[in-house]
């Protein structure tokens, strides 16, 4: 019987006996903790600072699309071909998703870091700025455009779609606040241009293709149709010729933060002591243990 209550009294001295090492050992326990919150603070001082510029915007559809279905009526219908070469067959959301996919595509990033000559501000710890030359000599620790590429989908920027609203947000993160907001502007800009150049493209081609198909055809009704669907191509040249948010219609601009996203010094400072905490904790229990 005295045997069973030793044996159920045993975990309670056991757990006593560790509060009264650690309260024996406090100030080493509370040493620790100002220690480990001193190395945390002190690594959160000297990291570089992190800025967010977001803007936020919403993908346009094509505006040409309601009134091209509803002008050809039964035409479309039966020239098929045509109707398709005019776009009929990608709708709103296929132009929004478009719109947002060219936004992170990889052409559209190359090229800005191409025109805006940023490999060697996204590289700069591998950059003589004074000689203009790369510290690495290994060709494949160069910077190029492919890995400029890849650093700016996994550190720069990300893109986030509210399917209940329509909104597509894009945040834009590097140590300079203003370089931050005006990337993020110039993306935006960039999409537009590209996409409305390459509309025009689009629409110039299917202008030159309508317009020999109309010559070659005594059809009063084909002609209609195909005059019909010239007709949409050419409000839809028209229409990227004169709209410069061509597909993404900006709504809130990024603006320079004035403060830093990260790294939060509080949370680093917590964190270090928590952590300081627990290794000095651990450390009076093993001493209490092997002693």
């Amino acid at each position: 019987m005295n045997a069973t209550l030793d044996r159920d009294e045993a975990p309670d001295g056991g757990l006593a006996e560790q509060f009264a090492a650690l309260w024996r050992r406090k100030w080493l326990v509370l040493a620790c903790a100002l220690l480990g919150a001193v190395i945390a603070g002190g690594i959160a001082f000297t990291m570089p600072r992190q800025y967010e510029a977001t803007v936020v915007m919403m993908p346009l559809a094509d505006s040409t699309s309601g009134g091209q279905l509803a002008g050809l009526g039964s035409l479309a219908s039966s020239f098929g071909g045509l109707a398709s070469l005019a776009g009929l067959s990608i709708g709103d959301s296929a132009r929004k998703q478009e719109s947002v996919a060219v936004l992170q595509s990889e052409v559209l990033t190359e090229m800005y870091v191409q025109r805006n000559n940023l490999l060697p501000v996204l590289f700069y710890r591998k950059w003589n700025a004074q000689t203009h030359t790369w510290n690495v000599t290994d060709p494949k620790k160069v910077p190029t455009l492919w890995k400029a590429n890849e650093f700016f989908k996994s550190h720069v920027r990300q893109i986030n779609s509210n399917s209940k609203t329509g909104m597509v947000t894009m945040t834009i993160t590097w140590e300079d606040a203003e370089l931050a907001a005006k990337w993020a502007n110039d993306l935006v800009r960039l999409t537009n241009e590209y996409m409305r150049n390459r509309a025009i493209q689009e629409s110039e081609r299917n202008i030159n293709f309508l317009s020999e198909e109309a010559t070659k055809t005594n059809l009063v009704e084909a002609r209609q149709a195909v005059y019909s669907v010239l007709q949409t191509e050419i409000n839809k040249e028209m229409l990227a010729r004169g709209r410069d948010e061509y597909a993404l219609k900006v709504v809130d601009p990024a603006v320079a933060p004035e403060r830093a996203a990260s790294p939060q010094k509080a949370v680093w400072v917590v964190v270090g002591a928590l952590a300081g905490l627990l290794l000095g904790g651990g450390f009076v229990l093993m001493r209490a243990d092997n002693g």
